[in-house]
């Protein structure tokens, strides 16, 4: 396509050859200038075009002249003729860069977006638009707490939550847990950030709003990752109607359990793992000895922790009591934790059958 300039001359040199009867050159024209010393040059009108000027500043043309002085019989000639062709030409350069400067305007009206939280990290991955991230809580970074695989939180730069960090970052939204300090936050809206703050989800359902809100937040969409989990969680509640209950405890690191409002033990029934009469009247939080578990042992006991209890020898001598691993990380949160969470329980659950996990 012939560059701008070069369309000016052509349609100059159309006008002089019709007028005039001699084929006008663009080296003529460069040689004799084009602009009479009280002529607008009408690639200064072009240039001074605001919506190109401003709306694509990286696609504004450097257009390199020289002025000269051109006979006063063709400058009365081509007065009119010039107007005109500065018209066309504005018009040319703000429709080469119309459609670049849409498409950055559609960009623009996404908010940006700071977590620090590492439950809300995995989700805004999932939801939002990976440019309208501008940083993950620093928890990300750490495999030991991040809910996010390794590769995927490698993409994105992480925070460490500070008041100077997040006001550099210049987001639109700050997403935090409900525990965040009440000094942070006001620290947060005294700068003129928007505080959005979400608390733990006690069920499947709740996670499921959580994602919706978040997915509002970010102009994004919710269908795809809410569909997942779906999916996943009905495979488990297909293999519980297969196989049946177990009597399971799920013991945490520091030999504790979960309550029975929390949504891993929501999970876990969705997938056959009962309660004991005796387990359920353990809060959250409490506390089960190696000597209490080994007198009242489990069909199944799902160990997230490196207690010494926990790593006691003495569990190997349960001979009705399957002892397994459960990553911590598959249950700190919901979102698309719980599509990792339903695998591995999954794979519990044909191996408590009887079958190679």
């Amino acid at each position: 396509m012939p560059s701008l300039k070069a369309w000016f001359y052509d349609k100059v040199s159309a006008i002089l050859t019709h007028g005039t009867g001699r084929e006008v050159t663009p080296l003529l024209l460069t040689r004799t200038g084009y602009a009479t010393p009280h002529q607008a040059d009408p690639f200064e009108l072009m240039e001074s075009a605001p919506s190109c000027a401003t709306a694509c500043p990286r696609r504004r043309a450097v257009l390199s002249r020289r002025r000269g002085v051109m006979p006063l019989k063709l400058s009365a000639f081509l007065a009119g003729s010039f107007r005109w062709l500065a018209a066309s030409a504005a018009t040319l350069a703000l429709a080469a860069c119309s459609a670049p400067a849409t498409r950055e305007t559609e960009t623009s009206r996404l908010p940006t977006i700071v977590s620090l939280n590492p439950c809300l990290d995995a989700i805004l991955v999932e939801v939002a638009d990976p440019r309208q991230v501008l940083a993950l809580s620093h928890y990300s970074r750490d495999p030991a707490s991040s809910s996010l695989p390794p590769a995927v939180a490698a993409r994105y730069r992480f925070t460490g939550g500070t008041a100077e960090e997040v006001l550099a970052l210049e987001p639109d939204i700050v997403l935090a847990s409900t525990f965040i300090a009440p000094t942070t936050r006001s620290a947060f809206e005294r700068l003129g950030l928007r505080v959005e703050t979400f608390g733990s989800p006690a069920s499947v359902e709740d996670s499921y709003a959580q994602i919706e809100r978040l997915a509002d937040l970010t102009n994004g969409s919710a269908d795809d990752l809410i569909a997942r989990i779906d999916t996943a969680i009905g495979e488990l509640a297909e293999m519980r109607a297969v196989y049946g209950d177990v009597d399971a405890l799920l013991w945490q690191s520091g030999q504790i359990v979960a309550g029975e409002n929390a949504l891993v033990t929501t999970v876990l029934e969705h997938a056959g793992f009962s309660r004991s009469e005796d387990a359920t009247r353990l809060g959250q939080g409490d506390y089960v000895s190696l000597e209490r578990l080994l007198a009242d042992p489990p069909d199944m006991v799902l160990v997230a922790g490196q207690s010494a209890g926990q790593l006691h020898p003495a569990l190997d001598t349960l001979e009705n009591t399957q002892i397994a691993p459960l990553d911590p990380t598959l249950f700190y949160c919901g979102g698309p934790s719980l599509i990792a969470l339903a695998e591995r329980l999954g794979q519990l659950r044909t191996s408590v059958s009887g079958e190679a996990p």
